[in-house]
């Protein structure tokens, strides 16, 4: 199949365009209803192409539903639903840096859980990669670091990140099916957890006001950040392991920063280089293993 490295850099990619457009989005549409929404296009999406898949699958499906009940909980209903209530609160400076903690919070769940250890040029390479991620969120200054303080939005998004640690470890018993009825499976129990939560918050909010705006990005987190990226994330955790594949979320705020370079006219400045050169060779530093001690014949197809 496709390189797992390339495939985890796009997740991060399209999931650093969801944090940017749902902070745009926060004030016009309730975090519920747009986790809700993102999710069910998501899950109208993969049915076009998978239904065939979890016909075939779905005596497995039955079997392993408190699995996928679990991961579904953890993936879907709840890590996307905290960072959008998140973002109602928070800072996009104060989630970048909570959020760059991940990696690390899913190795230190890996090996209390599972007793899985890294090697000492791995560990080094997540702290080069947390470094650089750091240095663009604290826009290279030290005194914005110190200055940081958390709020009840840091606080969901705290929340969020070990629900996705989590996701992130038990990705390892997901059932031996087809990846598209897998997403299918896992898209649908969560739209379904979700839907009470949904109903109650258009019970007790403002009915949305629906323009060109709120169609795009609902469209956008349909099809980009769920159903393409989850599937590359969860394609790249199989083949390359959690540990490997969370440290590529440090690449989430570097998408951002260069997003709002490009999109919203943004100054390059030299702690974004700097920034940059950190958080890749941190993920050099981790992978190196995996890119580099394969025999010639193997070197290009990592699969």
């Amino acid at each position: 199949m496709k390189n797992p490295f390339l495939l985890l850099t796009f997740a991060s990619l399209f999931w650093a365009g969801n944090v940017v457009i749902s902070k745009a989005l926060a004030t016009d549409v309730p975090p519920i209803s747009l986790a809700f929404m993102r999710w069910s296009l998501a899950l109208f999406i993969v049915i076009i192409f998978s239904w065939k898949k979890v016909k075939q699958d779905i005596c497995i499906i039955r079997k392993q539903l408190l699995v996928l009940l679990s991961i579904s909980f953890l993936g879907i209903t709840a890590f996307n639903t905290m960072i959008y209530i998140a973002l109602q609160d928070t800072t996009a400076l104060n989630s970048l840096l909570l959020q760059s903690f991940l990696p690390v919070v899913v190795v230190l769940m890996s090996f209390a859980f599972f007793n899985e250890k890294l090697k000492k040029l791995q560990v080094v390479g997540i702290l080069v990669s947390l470094l650089g991620t750091l240095t663009l969120v604290a826009k290279g200054s030290i005194s914005t670091l110190a200055h940081t303080g958390l709020n009840r939005g840091d606080l969901w998004v705290i929340g969020a990140i070990v629900f996705y640690a989590g996701y992130t470890n038990l990705l390892r018993f997901r059932p031996q099916v087809h990846p598209l009825s897998f997403l299918a499976t896992t898209f649908f129990l969560g739209v379904v957890m979700l839907l009470p939560f949904f109903l109650w918050e258009m019970s007790n909010t403002e009915p949305i006001v629906w323009n060109k705006d709120v169609f795009i990005t609902v469209g956008y987190l349909g099809i980009f950040p769920s159903f393409v990226a989850y599937l590359f994330f969860n394609y790249g955790v199989s083949k390359v392991g959690g540990n490997i594949a969370g440290l590529f979320s440090h690449l989430i705020p570097l998408f951002g920063s260069l997003m709002a370079i490009f999109f919203l006219g943004e100054t390059f400045y030299g702690y974004h280089a700097v920034g940059m050169l950190f958080t890749f060779s941190g993920i050099y530093l981790v992978i190196k293993d995996k890119i580099m001690l394969k025999p010639k014949s193997k070197r290009n197809k990592l699969v």
